[in-house]
């Protein structure tokens, strides 16, 4: 057993040398941002390492830019303890930042993707940005032994309290998700944690554009009600919504209506892998309709959820319209 040191002392922690970094800290109520489930892939449970832990690893190397390397930058997930170890950690990430949630609803949005409203504890009011997200434990069931987390973006309107909504899709040997498909019910306590991120609206004057794809729409459909909620009526703003086939098409009808409602904005479904009919959707790759919708995005942002191919493909049309890297911010599903 050895222990590990934060803020100096402030908090100090036995830990077992079995585990990982971000194991010990998550047992001990101290949960990290994370998405990948400790695979290395994220990048998101970065921490500062003054003191200890074994050697760096190619998936940090990959992950953390040379400055933080040299700053003792490392990832929790890559980090095992062979001897006590001194870190520094955010004052909010110390204190419990966990509760204990009632599943309140489940629904069947498309064939993959369910939406699951938590209903919060008595006496707690979510402080949260719209565009963050927080992360869903499962419990131990059938083969898994222990509980294990994964983040999910919070899709529901930061304004309106006591609650919050996921949508959440069914990933191939996905432990999360799996339990949120097919063990988890109305009813349930269910432990979440954050909210976490920084992804989410910058205070500009820009136009903007929301791009997504499956369960990417949850950030994008929090900061329209958001915008909705505090009357930002003067940045005219376009989402793009990209989907192989109409069978992954949601919310459609609740898209519409906002659109109805709000001369700003506009919503904009297309279909990869389905002849188009009518004027209500778009046809090819969400990249190809984007490019085909603009001419010059020099005074736009650009906001983007989803798989990294796609974010990725988004970047190069984006760029190559004139948008300066510094006005694209994006979310990108490990």
């Amino acid at each position: 057993m050895v222990q590990i040191i934060i803020n100096n002392g402030e908090k100090v922690l036995d830990a077992d040398t079995d585990k990982n970094l971000l194991e010990n800290l998550s047992e001990n109520n101290i949960v990290l941002p994370s998405a990948c489930g400790g695979r290395g892939l994220c990048g998101m449970c970065k921490v500062q390492v003054k003191n200890g832990g074994t050697a760096i690893t190619d998936k940090e190397e990959k992950k953390l830019s040379p400055e933080q390397l040299e700053n003792k930058w490392r990832l929790a997930c890559q980090t095992m303890l062979d001897s006590n170890i001194s870190i520094e950690l955010p004052g909010q990430l110390i204190g419990s930042t966990t509760y204990d949630c009632k599943v309140e609803a489940i629904e069947d949005l498309t064939y993959d993707i369910k939406g699951v409203r938590f209903k919060l504890p008595e006496g707690i009011d979510l402080d949260y940005k719209a565009g963050q997200y927080m992360q869903i434990t499962a419990p131990a069931y059938g083969h898994l032994k222990r509980s294990t987390y994964r983040a999910y973006s919070i899709a529901s309107n930061p304004t309106e309290k006591g609650y919050v909504d996921f949508c959440i899709r069914k990933v191939p040997k996905g432990i999360v998700t799996t339990f949120v498909h097919e063990h988890m019910k109305v009813g349930d306590t269910i432990t979440l944690s954050g909210p976490y991120g920084d992804f989410y609206l910058r205070d500009s004057d820009k136009d903007i554009i929301f791009i997504a794809g499956g369960s990417g729409l949850s950030p994008v459909q929090s900061m329209v009600y958001e915008m909705i909620a505090k009357g930002i009526t003067k940045r005219k703003t376009n989402f793009f919504f990209g989907a192989c086939t109409s069978e992954d098409l949601f919310y459609v009808d609740k898209f519409r209506t906002l659109e109805h409602d709000h001369t700003w904005f506009k919503y904009i479904p297309a279909l990869s892998n389905e002849e188009v009919t009518g004027d209500n959707c778009e046809s090819g790759l969400i990249t190809e309709v984007v490019d085909r919708y603009y001419s010059d995005l020099t005074n736009y942002e650009a906001y983007l959820c989803g798989s990294p191919g796609m974010i990725n493909a988004c970047n190069q049309v984006l760029e190559s319209k004139g948008m300066d890297k510094s006005q694209i911010f994006y979310d990108k599903f490990a």
